[in-house]
């Protein structure tokens, strides 16, 4: 750990995305800054990690798109095509998979700074490419279709070379290279107030509590790694759930700034939680990275452990709806479920099914049953009725990269609104998968600015908080790539008002700058 000063002008709490980009752009404003993270840094990098590395922005196509890429990504997009994903495309999948709660001042900032950000985060050494390979493996849906240019979807913007891992090594180097002090293993405990200002942190230490004065920039995470948050506000079960991201993110520097006075925002009733491979441990190894999701759903028909489907599996493109269907499959017989393929469709399975822990094949369904753990009677059934619900024309009509309106209709109670192909071709194969939580919905207050808000709904002076300890801005559901993005926008913003802060307060407490302030506090100087 690097020699602990008592004093920075930005601290910096968490290592994520969110926490390192408001540490650059206060860096880049002139501040000295410090980042403090409970992890050690074997386990550097928060949520962030552990994410694919894709940031969902707006733009007018792939030429558009191609100054923000690195070099080396280049070649590759020359075998794509991308159409424009707009402003207002954005704004409506946003209010969409929100419900409408999403704060609207805070979403114009986003959608006025999403691509700036993502240039400037390219010139701190980012490097970026098209996430083409990511969710469907490129060369395999080529063969199938005979073509040799494939259509990737717009929202899915850019992904770090490299996924979560890439983006936050690419970060901490930047980091690193302007000489911000990183300290690891140091978790903050408390915040220093004076009334609703907030003047630094406390860090407990193993054998001490050190002060540090400072603006304060909370990007610690959401409370998903707590237990006992997560049946507080999530409800019964939650506490039982697999942890997808950093175990260090635990909420407690939210209930400490509450407990100074900060308000609160957003739907603590809900989460970012998806399909997650049935047989990874309870917490993820970092080094693992973001291996376990499994997000091929729409081409599957998805059973529990009943042999029932209980979900529509082609609702949306899988972007606008993976971060609910992990909440989906809790609600199931003990937080379980089985995602089904034939031989249809088992090229479209995302690379990183590859790591499976829970699969099974067989060439009969009558087979796969007994290998599932199901009750095979029910899913006979059950397939028998889906299969007669396809449409006729489904094969000729089914196109995995569009919504293709190849539909059950109305003939299930539970419906296939999109890629419904009869279950018929084997060998099958079967892939477990339980719920894996990400993060959660509910935190702080702020504004568009990024501050914290009392409970009052008034600035607190001197603390910020970005990333997924602020709350408002997602409910219900959620635009996949939007969480580093939004992180990555505010953190720019928070700490850059921090730093120009920290001067202010600097000038006013030099001699000069004492004289003109208190000549101000007594009304002169107007």
């Amino acid at each position: 750990m690097p020699t602990l000063n008592s004093s920075y002008d930005v601290l910096v709490v968490g290592s994520g995305n969110a926490a390192l980009a408001a540490a650059l752009s206060a860096r880049q404003t002139g501040a000295t800054v410090a980042v403090f993270e409970a992890a050690p840094r074997s386990h550097f990098g928060g949520n962030s990690r552990y994410s694919s590395g894709i940031f969902r922005i707006w733009h007018d196509g792939l030429s558009s798109v191609l100054p923000l890429l690195d070099k080396s990504a280049l070649e590759e997009a020359r075998r794509c095509r991308m159409g424009m994903y707009t402003r207002d495309d954005y704004a409506a999948d946003m209010a969409r998979t929100s419900g409408g709660q999403c704060d609207k001042e805070q979403l114009a900032v986003l959608l006025d700074r999403c691509f700036d950000t993502v240039a400037w985060m390219k010139s701190l050494g980012v490097p970026w490419r098209l996430p083409l390979g990511k969710f469907l493996d490129h060369d395999k849906v080529l063969d199938a279709s005979g073509e040799s240019c494939m259509d990737l979807p717009p929202w899915d913007t850019v992904m770090a070379i490299g996924g979560g891992a890439g983006l936050m090594n690419s970060l901490r180097s930047a980091a690193e290279a302007v000489d911000i002090a990183i300290h690891y293993s140091a978790p903050v405990c408390d915040l220093l107030t004076q009334g609703d200002t907030v003047t630094g942190i406390i860090v407990r230490g193993r054998d001490e509590t050190r002060h540090f004065a400072g603006q304060v920039i909370l990007a610690c995470g959401g409370f998903e790694a707590s237990p006992r948050l997560r049946r507080q506000f999530l409800g019964e079960g939650w506490d039982l759930t697999c942890l997808r991201g950093s175990k260090f993110n635990t909420g407690s520097m939210m209930e400490r700034a509450v407990a100074a006075g900060a308000g609160v925002a957003g739907h603590f009733g809900g989460c970012h939680a998806t399909p997650h491979d049935l047989g990874a441990p309870r917490t993820l190894d970092p080094d693992a990275g973001d291996t376990m999701s499994r997000y091929s759903f729409p081409y599957s028909i998805t059973v529990n452990l009943d042999g029932r489907r209980f979900m529509d599996e082609g609702e949306d493109h899988f972007s606008l709806t993976y971060a609910k269907a992990g909440a989906t499959i809790a609600r199931q017989p003990r937080a379980a479920a089985w995602q089904v393929f034939d031989q249809k469709t088992t090229h479209l399975l995302e690379p990183r099914y590859a790591s499976a822990l829970s699969v099974v094949r067989d060439d009969t369904l009558a087979g796969l049953a007994v290998k599932m753990g199901v009750d095979a009677g029910i899913f006979a059934e059950t397939v028998r009725a889906f299969n007669a619900a396809t449409p006729a024309a489904a094969a000729e009509n089914f196109n995995p990269l569009v919504l293709d309106g190849v539909s059950t209709g109305a003939a299930l109670t539970v419906p296939k609104s999109n890629w419904a192909l009869p279950v018929d071709k084997g060998p099958f194969v079967a892939y477990g998968v339980t719920c894996g939580i990400t993060f959660t919905y509910g935190g702080l207050a702020t504004d568009s600015s990024a501050r914290v808000l009392n409970q009052e709904g008034l600035p607190m002076p001197g603390l910020w908080a970005v990333g997924e300890i602020a709350g408002g801005f997602f409910a219900f559901n959620y635009a996949g790539g939007t969480g580093l993005t939004r992180g990555a926008v505010f953190g720019r913003i928070a700490g850059q008002a921090a730093a120009e802060r920290a001067k202010r307060l600097g000038k006013e407490n030099s001699f000069p700058g004492f004289v003109s302030s208190a000549m101000r506090r007594f009304g002169y100087g107007h």
